[in-house]
C-alpha cells in the first residue's frame, strides 16, 4: 500500500498522456507560444502499461487518464486496451472535442467515465475561452456520451467575470439528465494569469443556487474531492471542487504521473520524481514510488493556504495545468 505519514492511503492514480491539446484555455496553458514535448520524452504505452501496473500492485483502485488532451494522441486505443487488462477501474478527463472517434474503442475498454470540460454553454464564449470554434462537436459529444450511457461529470472553471454568470444554466443541465456538473475553483498554475479577485467561492455559488431552487447534500465521503448536492426533483446532481477555500488535503488519495513520466504527489507540490528514466534503466523504481509518498505535504504542496490574499502566483513553484495533467 502507498501511505504517507500523514496515514493518507493512495489508490487513485493520475496519468497524463501528453501535454498536447486542441484548445487554449488560459487556466490551463500559458499563451499559444508553448513548447510541447517532444515524443522522446513522453511515456510510451507499454512503459505507461509496465507504471500502472507497478501502482496496481500497490494498492491503485482507480486510474484516470487526462492530457492536455488525452485524444490528441494518435495510440490512445492501445493504451486503454493495455490499461483494460489490470484490474482497476478506468476514468478519462477529455474536452470531449474528439470523441466521436473512439466511441467503439471506449466501449470495448473499461472506461465507463468521462470528466468532460465545458466552461460555457455559449458558442460565441467558447471561443473567447479556448481560441477555437468547437463548442458544437464538444455539445453533440456530450449528449452522445449520455446516450451510451457513460458515467458523465462536466466541470466548470468558475472565474468571476468571465463565466460566473452562466452557474445557473449549468445546473439547470441536471434537470432531465443523470450527469454531475462539477464547479471548480479557479487554480493559480505557471502563466494562467491567475489573481485571487477572479476566484468565485463554493459558499457564494451555493447561496445564488439556493435562492432560485431547494436543495439538499448528498453523503460526502473521505475521499470525495468535491461537495455534492442536488436540486430536489432533478435527475443529476452538482458539486463544488474548493481546491482554494476549502481544500480536501486531509483525505487525499491521488497521486499524479506527468506525460514525460514524473511522479508528482501532489497538484501544486514541487517535488517531482522521475520515474520514466529509472524504468528505462530496468532499475527499482518502486522505492522511488514509496519515497515521493512518504514526502507528501499535509496542505497544497506546502505552497500556500487558504488565505488567497497572501497568495503570490510568481512565488509560486510549478508546472502550467497543461504540462502536469488536469
Amino acid at each position: 500500500m502507498l501511505i504517507d505519514r500523514y496515514n493518507r492511503i493512495h489508490d487513485y492514480l493520475r496519468i497524463s498522456l501528453t501535454d498536447n491539446c486542441n484548445l487554449r484555455c488560459q487556466y490551463c496553458m500559458p499563451d499559444e507560444i508553448y513548447h510541447f514535448m517532444k515524443n522522446d520524452k513522453l511515456m510510451q504505452a507499454d512503459e505507461i502499461k509496465s507504471l500502472a501496473k507497478l501502482f496496481v500492485q500497490n494498492g491503485v483502485k482507480k486510474i484516470r487518464l487526462t492530457g492536455g488532451e488525452p485524444f490528441v494522441r494518435k495510440d490512445i486505443g492501445d493504451i486503454l486496451m493495455r490499461l483494460t487488462q489490470l484490474p482497476v477501474e478506468i476514468a478519462i478527463t477529455t474536452n470531449a472535442t474528439r470523441l466521436h472517434l473512439y466511441w467503439d474503442v471506449l466501449e470495448k475498454s473499461n472506461a465507463k467515465s468521462l470528466n468532460i470540460s465545458l466552461d460555457t454553454l455559449s458558442a460565441e464564449r467558447f471561443f473567447q475561452i479556448t481560441k477555437r470554434d468547437q463548442f458544437h462537436i464538444v455539445w453533440e459529444n456530450i449528449n452522445e456520451a449520455i446516450r451510451r450511457n457513460f458515467h458523465v461529470k462536466i466541470n466548470m472553471v468558475v472565474m468571476r467575470g468571465v463565466n460566473d454568470d452562466e452557474v445557473l444554466d449549468f445546473v439547470r443541465l441536471t434537470e432531465n439528465n443523470n450527469i454531475e456538473v462539477r464547479f471548480i475553483e479557479f487554480m493559480p498554475f505557471e502563466g494562467n494569469e491567475w489573481n485571487c479577485q477572479e476566484v468565485v467561492s463554493m459558499e457564494s455559488l451555493l447561496e445564488s443556487i439556493q435562492q432560485n431552487w431547494s436543495i439538499e447534500s448528498i453523503a460526502h465521503y473521505i475521499h470525495d474531492t468535491s461537495r455534492k448536492y442536488k436540486v430536489i426533483g432533478f435527475k443529476g446532481q452538482f458539486g463544488f471542487i474548493s481546491t482554494m477555500t476549502a481544500p480536501f488535503c486531509s483525505g487525499c488519495n491521488r497521486l499524479r504521473l506527468t506525460a514525460d513520466g514524473k511522479m508528482k504527489n501532489c497538484l501544486f507540490s514541487q517535488n517531482e520524481v522521475d520515474l520514466l528514466t529509472p524504468l528505462r534503466k530496468n532499475e527499482n523504481v518502486l522505492e522511488l514510488i514509496h519515497q515521493n509518498v512518504l514526502d507528501k505535504a499535509k496542505e497544497l504542496g506546502g505552497q500556500f493556504t487558504t488565505d488567497l490574499d497572501k497568495i503570490d502566483p510568481l512565488q509560486l513553484q510549478n508546472r502550467s495545468m497543461i504540462s502536469i495533467g488536469g
